[in-house]
């Protein structure tokens, strides 16, 4: 008995073993192919010029290994992605918001928004409430990439084995902790594909399994070994990794810091092409002259992985499939809904708001399918809150139903931030306005997200203002808002259009607002204030009086701001108004009106741009001129005047400014464009008692305008039909 068991168990197992094993078809004689698509940043977009020819001379594709970019093409070709998908999503991704964080402006909620007006200096210093100062694990968190690869994967999210992909997928990453390298066979496939493209540094590691991953590439940039693995027979390789650059071009720090990576990387590449066997394909795309930041060449890079692969088509002539089209992968490809129905919506929140308030900014139907465009902006708005590190999501296939998990990580660094700024500007006469500033936020005071906004200025104006904003709902859609300020400036005293004194202007007070947001766009305040102060004459005739003031009064104010970028706006309209009674039962010396109307409206074609406004203020009944006037005058504020040359009681200005790109747009953050522009301006100043009324004055100016990390910087020259003219340079306040 024994020795017919020892005979017929061989059988056994082997007829067990055999459904798990590939199945080669009889009429398809051809080994299964496995390809290997290396890391190189924008230089990865040859990968999907290689598919491209691969696909149209009928190459079948087995399985799929990718590090980085490789992971990300490879990673979207494997769940199903047509290769003319993948060319359009490469063509017409914005590069340059994908590989930020930053949402879009228009997505940010409103007051955030009016962060950038304080002062121009836009990047600010977190601090954790232990005071200590917070600094980012990476430059970019790489929030919004992490979206990006959640939208484009959405229809991947119930399959957590990557065998059961329509290609069978694995992505490399590195744990920076021993350098180890990991493999990505399960899992959620964007969380893997953006742990696998974590360029040390650059963008923060990802956290998964109590492991800190980074870049593959780091360990493993061309994973032939990982494709062998995978029981291919023979492996089709893409290498695009950058040569290393001889010596007389290492001139920089810059050039160096890349040599340095390039010889990490390159190491462990020549290592893995040195297993390549006379079977096996090497594609090597021309890619000469291509930077891993050439995100504006596209084309060009899938060009030439297409041209490459192309010249080898005789030898992949023998890899072609004698059978029919794979079922399973066509059904993949096939059109139809990508995104599933929700039926619930969850919060995972380890941050200093409340649950509450992140489910109110999430707008998804429930029973109806996922809305990703939506999806996609509510999750800029909350990220723009500036209490979290990332904010994600998921769908999570559960027994009666799909969820929608947002995943909402709280900022290590801190959510208190520094922000410091500078204001100059110099008509190049002698005449200068020059401030100084900082203001410092406390945010998430408590679950509805309540801040403390402190800003204090110091030079020609100077300012102390401190707010506490409290919500009053979950979605911050009341509020309320009481504040102190102080200021202190210079304003002229004019009598038949000629400066007769110049006083100092103090004032002191203190408000309280009840306001509502207007979604992200705007707000509206209805508030009561008193001030007190008072005008000293600083220049000019010694026994002009000076006197002091009482004001209290009623406010209403109405903020609108679709502008895409504060500096140099592209599109959208930033509106302004507001209304202010002066009361005596309030307090104030006087009783009087007061309103303002402010409005810019840009619109551009290609590189021009156009924007239209001006402004228009009227103080009605009668009141003392220095303490109700308005100031116009500098550059594109009446260009040839200097800064605040003009003041009167009623303001009428307008303006038509034109300004074009002169430099390519970059496709990572660090992008500084130069512009070349020129504008046309009218306004008028004039007070009530008929003793100043500057009439109407045509002006002009023409400026060069650089925008940098500090704000913009502008060299200007305007001049005016009063026969003023001015050189200015201007650093932040551009309009």
């Amino acid at each position: 008995m024994r020795r017919l068991l020892s005979r017929l168990l061989p059988g056994l197992l082997l007829c067990l073993l055999l459904p798990a094993l590939p199945v080669q078809s009889a009429d398809d004689p051809r080994p299964r192919v496995g390809l290997v698509l290396s890391g190189g940043a924008a230089r990865g977009l040859a990968h999907v010029g290689v598919l491209k020819a691969l696909e149209e001379q009928g190459i079948r594709i087995d399985a799929i290994a990718g590090t980085s970019m490789g992971a990300v093409v490879g990673g979207l070709y494997a769940s199903g992605y047509r290769v003319e998908e993948l060319e359009k999503l490469a063509l017409t991704l914005d590069w340059q918001q994908v590989l930020s964080d930053s949402p879009p402006r228009s997505d940010v909620p409103f007051r955030r928004k009016q962060d950038d007006r304080d002062f121009l200096v836009r990047q600010q210093l977190s601090f954790r409430d232990d005071g200590s100062l917070g600094l980012p694990i990476g430059v970019i968190q790489g929030q919004n990439l992490a979206l990006t690869l959640e939208r484009l994967l959405v229809h991947t999210s119930n399959t957590r084995d990557f065998d059961r992909l329509a290609i069978p997928f694995r992505a490399v990453a590195t744990d920076i902790a021993n350098g180890e390298k990991v493999v990505f066979d399960h899992g959620h496939l964007p969380q893997a594909i953006r742990a696998s493209m974590s360029i040390p540094a650059v963008f923060a590691p990802v956290e998964m399994d109590g492991r800190l991953l980074v870049d593959g590439g780091m360990a493993d940039n061309i994973p032939v070994d990982v494709a062998r693995a995978m029981g291919v027979d023979r492996v089709i390789v893409v290498d695009i990794g950058t040569a290393l650059r001889p010596r007389k071009e290492l001139l920089t720090v810059v050039d160096v810091m890349n040599q340095s990576i390039t010889l990490m990387t390159r190491r462990n590449s020549e290592e893995q092409l040195a297993t390549l066997d006379a079977q096996d394909i090497l594609i090597q795309p021309p890619l000469a002259g291509f930077a891993g930041t050439d995100f504006g060449r596209v084309r060009e890079a899938i060009d030439a992985g297409y041209r490459a692969t192309r010249a080898l088509r005789g030898r992949l002539a023998d890899l072609r499939p004698a059978g029919t089209e794979d079922a399973e992968l066509s059904a993949a490809r096939a059109p139809g809904h990508r995104t599933p129905v929700i039926h619930r919506i969850r919060v995972e929140n380890d941050s200093k708001v409340a649950d509450d308030v992140i489910r109110r900014y999430i707008r998804q139907p429930l029973g109806e399918r996922l809305d990703l465009e939506r999806l996609q902006k509510d999750m800029g708005t909350l990220y723009g809150l500036d209490y979290f590190e990332r904010v994600e999501y998921r769908v999570a296939h559960e027994r009666d139903g799909n969820a929608l998990v947002i995943d909402a990580r709280g900022k290590r660094a801190g959510t208190d931030f520094l922000r410091l700024g500078l204001n100059l500007s110099d008509d190049m006469r002698g005449d200068s306005a020059f401030n100084l500033g900082a203001s410092y936020r406390v945010n998430g005071i408590n679950r509805l997200g309540a801040e403390w906004l402190t800003r204090v200025q110091l030079g020609d104006h100077q300012e102390l203002y401190s707010e506490f904003y409290q919500p009053l709902d979950a979605g911050s859609r009341y509020f309320v808002a009481p504040y102190l300020v102080g200021e202190a400036r210079n304003v002229e005293r004019l009598e038949d259009n000629d400066p007769i004194a110049e006083y100092r202007l103090e004032r002191y007070g203190y408000g309280f607002n009840l306001g509502r947001q207007i979604a992200n766009n705007g707000e509206i305040r209805f508030g009561i204030g008193q001030a007190w102060g008072e005008a000293n004459v600083r220049v000019g005739e010694r026994d002009l009086p000076s006197f002091s003031f009482s004001e209290g009064y009623y406010e209403l104010k109405y903020s609108f701001d679709t502008l895409d970028n504060v500096d140099y706006p592209h599109e959208g309209e930033d509106i302004g108004l507001t209304l202010r009674q002066y009361d005596k039962r309030l307090g104030s010396d006087e009783r009087y009106r007061q309103w303002q109307l402010k409005l810019d409206k840009a619109f551009s074609h290609g590189p021009d741009t156009f924007m239209l406004g001006g402004r228009y203020g009227r103080t009605l009944d009668d009141a003392e001129v220095v303490s109700s006037s308005f100031l116009l005058g500098g550059a594109r504020q009446l260009s040839g005047f200097r800064q605040d040359a003009l003041s009167g009681q009623n303001v009428s200005f307008g303006r038509l400014v034109y300004y074009r790109r002169l430099t390519e747009r970059a496709f990572l953050p660090l992008d500084f464009p130069v512009y070349l522009g020129g504008s046309l301006e009218r306004g008028r100043v004039w007070n009530n008692d008929n003793a100043f009324d500057s009439g109407y004055v045509n002006a002009a100016s023409l400026f060069l305008g650089f925008e940098t990390p500090l704000g913009p910087l502008n060299f200007s020259y305007g001049l005016n039909d009063q026969e003023q003219h001015a050189f200015y340079l201007n650093l932040g306040g551009n309009f």
